[in-house]
């Protein structure tokens, strides 16, 4: 019987330094995902308390004869944090590239805190609002942060789990809150809500203590035309001393990449759409818009109902069903991410969704009906507990390929020059999704005038968005697995299609094309023309599409 090779995760035999000190600190940057997670889990469990629903109730009644909020206040309470978040992402470039990412984090922590004191000293709706408002704006320059961060500082070899563990905090949140809401809710006194609010604080303490200790990413460094600094930082990252070959060696590189980037004009939004650059402009607002088309939050937010038809009635329960298949799910996705690559876990991720969405709607529409209200009846309670079975495949798939990967693909693609500029766009495109779903999936599903009562058949629209998704990947998502951010620009200049990115390898670096053209060797066109032409002959040579892995010519 033939053995199984295994694939271990390993640090490069060739790479200099050490890995651990820039692991540990992306890792701890990644925390930062909890605040984002814990903040949108937790207020579902808020506003359903008895105590905030009498406490914040402006004589509003609900169905059951208790005093509430309203249903356009409690939208409002829940989607204004989603505009926080856009504005959020939209403002992060102006203080990524001008106090610097660490510096940035750590003020968005504080714009955040503003958010959790508002709320948590709250006893009526506009001083509420006005938090959820300020808490959604720190998460949404946060979420376009941490990505940025953690690209700029992560070793190649092992990036993608690094960013993709941004995702993991994020679960783990959303699990917390779960928790906290649920030791909370009995309450009969304000601590019901301030205590899950309050709580906040510690996870944005944690991460700004932790940042006055990490040092500035060397790519804003040299961006700022701080070489001496960024030599300092990449050094604390791989141990090596500032004026170690490597250290110099690879700065050299990122410098050149930059040098190569500005020469083509100022950094500015509209240069993130000129020809060139809107391939990965749009990919990567692409990417972030099918993460939240695919239905999760459907799930996590509006799926109760259907746990409840296969014989599931505690909402907690359900919460903790899927909050925990979430996070677990999450992990083996992680060690993927640089062992199997980006584009066969975002390929077979949005198929294993998308198999699973048709299958819950399947299920929920051939097995159930309606009664003159509008009540749900349950034909087949196995069906139904079957397409609940699907509902958490489709979780797996999601957590373990696309709810990382879309963090990891878009703190990745972008040049120096304008990457705080597109993630920010692209982190923006998430939360404006995220928004428009949560806002218009009620109208889609609910029973009665003004809704269009899709039940189960929404299940439909998210399976067509998940094959959508498998489209995406094929034509636009390039693999970028095991190379540098300089490379992976590089690949973007030379490889024009997507599907022929896995067989590209880098032949010249940017310091060697820079060194070319200013000693008079052709410029920059020419020894493009060179590296093309080497590229072709090679290929030409091996006879199988596959360019040529001399060692000489690697970077």
């Amino acid at each position: 019987m033939a053995k199984v090779a295994k694939i271990p995760i390993a640090k490069p035999a060739d790479e200099p330094g050490a890995s651990w000190p820039a692991i540990c600190i992306g890792a701890f940057v990644a925390f930062g995902g909890v605040l984002f997670g814990y903040d949108t889990g937790t207020i579902g469990g808020i506003i359903a308390m008895d105590y905030w629903q009498n406490l914040f109730s402006t004589g509003y009644v609900n169905p059951k004869g208790h005093l509430d909020v309203s249903p356009s206040q409690s939208s409002a309470i829940v989607s204004i944090l989603s505009a926080g978040t856009f504005f959020g992402a939209l403002f992060s470039p102006l203080m990524a590239d001008h106090i610097g990412r660490r510096w940035a984090l750590v003020a968005s922590c504080w714009v955040f805190n503003v958010g959790v004191i508002f709320q948590t000293a709250a006893t009526s709706l506009p001083l509420f609002l006005a938090g959820r408002f300020f808490a959604g704006f720190g998460v949404g320059l946060v979420s376009a942060l941490i990505p940025l961060y953690q690209s700029e500082t992560a070793p190649k070899w092992i990036r993608g789990a690094i960013v993709g563990a941004y995702q993991l905090a994020i679960t783990i949140g959303l699990l917390l809150a779960a928790v906290v809401d649920n030791a909370t809710q009995s309450r009969q006194d304000t601590g019901s809500y301030r205590i899950p609010i309050a709580i906040q604080f510690a996870w944005s303490l944690i991460l700004i203590i932790g940042m006055l200790f990490l040092p500035e990413t060397p790519r804003y460094l040299i961006k700022r035309n701080r070489p001496d600094k960024a030599a300092r930082s990449l050094g604390m990252l791989r141990r090596l001393a500032p004026d170690h070959p490597s250290i110099q060696e690879e700065l050299g590189e990122i410098q050149a990449s930059h040098n190569y980037e500005t020469s083509l004009g100022k950094a500015s939004y509209r240069d993130c759409f000129r020809k060139g650059m809107r391939k990965r402009t749009l990919t990567g607002m692409g990417i972030q818009a099918l993460q939240q088309l695919t239905g999760i939050n459907f799930i996590f937010y509006y799926g109760t109902q259907y746990f409840k038809n296969s014989g599931i009635t505690n909402a907690f329960v359900i919460t903790m069903i899927t909050s925990s298949i979430n996070v677990v799910s999450t992990i083996p996705g992680l060690w993927a991410i640089d062992k199997w690559g980006r584009r066969p876990l975002l390929l077979w991720g949005a198929v294993g969704m998308c198999i699973s969405q048709f299958l819950v709607g399947m299920l929920g529409t051939t097995t159930t009906s309606q009664d003159a209200r509008g009540n749900i009846i349950v034909h087949n309670v196995a069906a139904q507990q079957a397409g609940i079975a699907f509902v958490c495949i489709y979780i797996f798939f999601f957590a373990s390929t696309w709810g990382p990967l879309a963090w990891v693909v878009t703190g990745e693609i972008f040049p120096l020059k304008n990457r705080a500029r597109q993630l920010s766009m692209t982190t923006a495109t998430n939360w404006l999704f995220n928004w428009a779903i949560a806002y218009s999936t009620p109208y889609l599903v609910n029973y009665g005038d003004g809704y269009a009562n899709l039940q189960s058949k929404i299940f439909f629209i998210w399976f067509a968005c998940c094959f959508l998704c498998i489209a995406f990947v094929y034509f636009l998502i390039y693999e970028t697995k095991g190379l540098s951010l300089e490379q992976i620009n590089e690949l973007y200049v030379e490889c024009k299609s997507a599907r022929k990115s896995k067989e590209w390898r880098p032949t010249i670096t940017f310091k060697e094309r820079e060194r070319a053209s200013v000693s008079g060797q052709g410029g920059l066109h020419e020894e493009r023309k060179v590296s093309s032409d080497m590229g072709r002959a090679e290929e030409h040579s091996l006879g199988d599409g596959r360019p040529a892995a001399d060692p000489a010519t690697r970077v």
